[in-house]
């Protein structure tokens, strides 16, 4: 049994490590093809609408309940002391520093990243990868370089945007379950000079973005197995981006509260 149990310590250990390797395999090939910068534009342009414009809905619903939420989590507290002045402070630390960002990348990478995933290992399966390398067409420079600018960038902008949503939520639910003005909302927000925790917030979802986009191309472009394969690919993607999240949410944060205690 323990024989057992450690030979599957051994091949998961092994299986992560694989991982691990393609996935700063596929950064490093990334990174290459960005210097000098060469991708396609049109190809650009239409992950930048596929992936931000086109993702913003979901956006908006998902910062405008967490809003909510940390409001309703703090109401009990400011009941009993009747200290309505920190409302806005503690909403608005825990969404622009923590909460937020790590929501929306989850929200993104369930949405944006599986279907990334979805369709380069489709892309693959029916060799479509192959014909592009047959007319001599980089698939870094058509295919993945767009990708992975489009999610940086428009993850970070729908952060900003969700920051405000969750801040405009907040308020809303302090004014109508809470009896606390909006105006005293904000004011806590402002008076609270949260602009570190916001700027905190978008390098979290830079990374987030980029970790997200690596990792659905990685596991895109690495299909074998046909429909079956495609379907292991995105499960595989969806679990790595998560751990990916967290994994950098945990060292910007220990990064910036160690600058801030030094």
């Amino acid at each position: 049994m323990i024989r057992r149990g450690l030979a599957l310590l051994g091949s998961n250990f092994l299986q992560a490590s694989e991982i691990l390797g393609g996935v700063l395999l596929t950064l490093w090939r990334i990174l290459r093809a960005m210097v000098p910068p060469r991708f396609d534009g049109p190809e650009t342009w239409m992950n930048f609408y596929k992936v931000g414009v086109k993702s913003y809905p979901i956006v908006i619903l998902t910062a405008l309940f967490t809003g909510a939420i940390m409001v309703i989590q703090t109401g009990a507290y400011v009941r009993q002391t009747g200290a309505t002045g920190l409302l806005g402070w503690g909403a608005g630390y825990a969404v622009l520093a923590e909460i937020g960002p790590v929501l929306i990348g989850l929200m993104f990478s369930g949405r944006v990243g599986a279907n990334n995933t979805a369709e380069l290992g489709t892309m693959k399966v029916t060799e479509q990868i192959d014909a592009l390398r047959a007319l001599a067409i980089d698939p870094m420079h058509h295919l993945v370089v767009p990708r992975f600018l489009a999610m940086v960038v428009m993850l970070v902008l729908l952060t900003a945007l969700g920051d405000l949503f969750a801040l405009i939520g907040g308020a809303l639910t302090s004014e109508l379950l809470l009896d606390v003005d909006y105006r005293v909302f904000f004011r806590g927000v402002f008076e609270s000079q949260l602009l570190g925790e916001y700027y905190t917030g978008l390098a979290k979802a830079a990374c987030f973005g980029g970790s997200i986009s690596v990792v659905s191309c990685y596991y895109g472009l690495s299909v074998e197995g046909g429909a079956t394969g495609v379907g292991r690919a995105v499960n595989g993607s969806v679990v790595t981006s998560a751990i990916g999240i967290f994994v950098f949410d945990y060292l910007i944060t220990y990064l910036v509260n160690t600058r801030i205690t030094g």
